[in-house]
């Protein structure tokens, strides 16, 4: 057993029993999925976006995600609110910014939330990339030149490590390889089924998962990580028997529901 696969399971168990509150500012798309996957692997969603009420209500969450996948100026608003609020408080917070640099509002609003000390940013490797440049990073230079450059996840590494240690916080790039970092350390995992990326928002429900983790423990690294082993243990066992994404939709959130500690210690891939 690994030593991140027994903190998984550690932390899982303690999750269930601590059920933690994670208020979640997401977008219109992964509202559902979201909540449904805090549920099922224990932990008690909030979908609170009211700038009126978020200061108050952060006083009683375990932790605060913010996905910007459905902007506007009124939610713009919530976000900066609730991640200031977590930040004066200093509740721990996550943010997915989905779609990174497709436009340059979206890469505006980035920019400033990324300031409030997010104590992880999790997207995909395209987006990873998007947020390292956004914060100054050489982007280009920190590519890895190895033969898995050609891999999406592979080539946000050099980004992710770079924007992690100029930020001070998590970053992770998910994919078919996970790519965890803090800046100094660093995780690859390889599990999950390609089933995943065929339902819509499971990237934005286990930001909402990590959320969870990250009111737990505080060391954001072990969070993080832990959150995202059993989430893509979870998938592969759901893929197995699943027909296609509508079945393993509800297979995913049954198999979240429940997932053992052994099961991850059992299955779960760390990868050089």
């Amino acid at each position: 057993m690994t030593e991140i696969s027994r903190s998984a399971g550690v932390l899982l168990e303690a999750l269930r029993a601590q059920r933690p509150l994670v208020q979640n500012i997401t977008n219109f798309v992964s509202m559902d999925v979201a909540a449904n996957a805090l549920l099922a692997i224990g932990a008690s969603p909030a979908m609170v976006h009211a700038p009126e009420e978020t200061p108050e209500f952060l006083g009683f969450a375990g932790a605060l995600v913010v996905n910007i996948g459905t902007l506007s100026a009124q939610w713009v608003e919530s976000m900066h609110v609730a991640a200031s609020s977590a930040l004066a408080i200093g509740k721990p917070w996550a943010l997915d910014p989905v779609g990174a640099g497709a436009t340059s509002f979206r890469n505006h609003v980035i920019e400033h939330l990324i300031a409030l000390k997010p104590a992880l940013i999790r997207g995909n490797a395209s987006e990873i990339m998007a947020v390292a440049k956004i914060a100054g990073v050489d982007v280009a230079a920190a590519r890895p030149k190895g033969v898995d450059s050609a891999n999406a996840t592979a080539e946000a590494e050099g980004a992710a490590q770079a924007l992690a240690a100029r930020l001070g916080c998590v970053v992770a790039a998910t994919g078919a390889v996970d790519f965890i970092t803090d800046g100094t350390r660093a995780i690859r995992f390889a599990n999950g089924s390609p089933l995943m990326e065929r339902v819509t928002a499971l990237g934005c429900a286990l930001t909402g998962v990590c959320g969870a983790f990250l009111a737990l423990e505080k060391d954001a690294f072990i969070a993080t990580a832990a959150a995202i082993a059993i989430y893509g243990v979870a998938g592969e066992m759901a893929a197995e028997g699943a027909a296609g994404p509508g079945s393993f939709r509800v297979a995913f959130l049954d198999r979240l529901a429940a997932i053992t500690p052994a099961e991850v210690a059992a299955r779960l891939k760390v990868v050089a």
